[in-house]
C-alpha cells in the first residue's frame, strides 16, 4: 500500500524519504557501517557464541515450554490488561482492537529511557517499578483513568491528547526532585504533537481521530503498519534531520553510510501492533522484514559482553548525544550483530528480542553496575529511546 507521501512525492530515490523509511535500508546502511573500519568499535566476533548461549539460556528461563511471544509492549502489561476486561468484553472484535491498538500506540511513545533514578509505585499492587516497566504500567493507569481522553473512557483521542499539558503528565508519572524522570516536558509534548498528528492524518486515523482506527486503513502487514506509522506520525519527533520539510524522525548521519535510519520506537511499536491487529482477525505478515531495535539494552549487550570493544576510553567516560558518530556506530553495529544471533539461534528476530537479547542486556548491565544503567550513555530528550 503506497504511503500517503508516496502519493505525494512519487517514485523513491536513494536518500529519499520513502527509502529512508525501509526496514532494508536500516540493514543495508547498517552493514555499510559494519563493512567499513568503525572508528570507535572493534567488533569481536568470537565472543559472539558466548552470547547466543546467553540468550538462548535466557529464553529457555523465560520460556520453558519454547513458546516465545513476539517482543511487544504487551509483555510489560503483565495481568494488568485483565482489569481491562469488563470493558473490552463489551465489545466487538474490531472495537476491542481499536482499545488495545490505543493504549499501545502511547505507551509505547512514552517509553523512552526513563533514566536510572526514576520510579513509579503503583497504588493497585504496592510494587515499586523502574525503567521500561514502570513507564509500562504507570501508562497503563493513566489510560485506564482517561488521561488521554479527558477523562471520557480508556481510549485515545485527539483531543485528549492536545489537552495534556506538562505538569498533569508529570504527576501521573510522579516525578519530583527526588524522582526525576528524563524528558519529562518532552513526553507531554509528544503527546500533544501526536493529537494534532492524528487529526491530521484521516487517511490512517480516521474521523474523529484516534490511533485505533489504523485496523480501518492499513493492511495487516509489518511493512506497511510501520510505513503508516512512519508517515503518520512523523510531525511528532523533535526537530532533526528534514528532508523535502518532512521530519526524518529516528535518522541520522554516518561518514561510512551517510543517512542511517533506525526508526526504534517505530519498529518498535510496530511490533506491539500484531496482538492487536490479531485480535481482530487480521494476522500480521511480514514481520520478519523488519529489523532488530538499536537502543540501550540490546546495544549494551554487546558491549558489556565484549562482542563489541571500544577504541577509546571516551566512548564509555562521556555521556554522547543522540547524533554523535559513536552512538550512531553503536546501534548499527547491534542491527547487524542482532541478526546475527537470530541466525545461530534459528529463531524468528521477533522471538530472539523478546526471549531474548533486551533482558540478557538487562542482566548483563546489572553485573557490570551496581544501577543497571547501559555501559554508553546517551543524553535524551525523552523522546528517543
Amino acid at each position: 500500500m503506497p504511503s500517503s507521501w508516496e502519493k505525494r512525492k512519487g517514485a523513491p530515490t536513494a536518500d529519499s524519504i520513502e527509502h529512508l523509511r525501509r526496514p532494508q535500508t536500516i540493514r543495508e546502511r547498517a552493514q555499510a557501517i559494519y563493512d567499513s573500519t568503525p572508528g570507535h568499535f572493534d567488533v569481536r566476533l568470537d565472543r559472539l557464541p558466548e552470547v547466543v548461549e546467553q540468550v538462548e539460556s535466557v529464553t529457555r528461563k523465560n520460556y520453558p515450554s519454547g513458546d516465545v511471544p513476539i517482543h511487544g509492549r504487551f509483555r510489560h502489561f503483565g495481568d494488568r490488561l485483565q482489569e481491562l476486561e469488563p470493558k473490552l468484553s463489551q465489545l466487538g472484535r474490531e472495537d476491542q482492537a481499536r482499545t488495545l491498538i490505543d493504549l499501545v500506540v502511547v505507551s509505547v511513545l512514552l517509553d523512552a529511557g526513563a533514566g536510572p533514578d526514576w520510579r513509579y509505585q503503583e497504588a493497585a499492587t504496592g510494587q515499586t517499578l523502574s525503567r521500561s516497566e514502570g513507564l509500562a504500567v504507570a501508562s497503563f493507569r493513566m489510560f485506564e483513568a482517561g488521561l488521554f481522553s479527558e477523562g471520557r473512557a480508556p481510549e485515545v483521542t485527539a483531543d485528549g491528547l492536545r489537552a495534556i499539558d506538562d505538569s498533569a503528565l508529570a504527576d501521573a508519572f510522579q516525578v519530583s526532585a527526588s524522582n526525576p524522570l528524563v524528558g519529562v516536558d518532552g513526553r507531554a509534548k509528544l503527546m500533544r504533537d501526536l493529537g494534532a498528528a492524528l487529526e491530521a492524518y484521516p487517511e490512517y486515523f480516521g474521523t474523529p481521530a484516534r490511533p485505533g482506527n489504523l485496523i480501518d486503513h492499513v493492511e495487516p502487514n509489518a511493512v506497511a503498519i510501520l510505513s503508516a506509522v512512519l508517515d503518520g506520525l512523523s510531525s511528532i519527533w523533535p526537530s532533526r534531520l528534514t528532508l523535502d520539510g518532512v521530519n526524518l524522525g529516528d535518522v541520522w548521519r554516518h561518514p561510512a553510510a551517510g543517512l542511517v535510519p533506525f526508526h526504534k520506537l517505530s519498529q518498535w511499536l510496530t511490533y506491539s501492533l500484531v496482538e492487536p491487529f490479531a485480535v481482530a482477525g487480521t494476522p500480521v505478515d511480514g514481520v520478519d522484514q523488519l529489523t532488530g531495535l538499536a537502543e540501550y539494552r540490546n546495544g549494551g549487550l554487546f558491549v558489556d559482553t565484549g562482542v563489541l570493544e571500544p577504541k577509546h576510553a571516551d566512548v564509555t567516560r562521556k555521556a554522547h548525544t543522540a547524533d554523535s558518530e559513536i552512538i550512531v556506530e553503536w546501534r548499527a553495529l547491534t542491527i547487524v550483530l542482532l541478526d546475527h544471533v537470530a541466525e545461530a539461534l534459528g529463531r524468528p528476530l521477533a522471538e530472539v528480542l523478546e526471549g531474548g537479547t533486551w533482558q540478557a542486556g538487562r542482566i548483563a548491565a546489572r553485573e557490570k553496575r551496581n544501577d543497571g544503567s547501559p555501559p554508553i550513555q546517551v543524553l535524551s530528550d525523552g523522546t528517543l529511546f
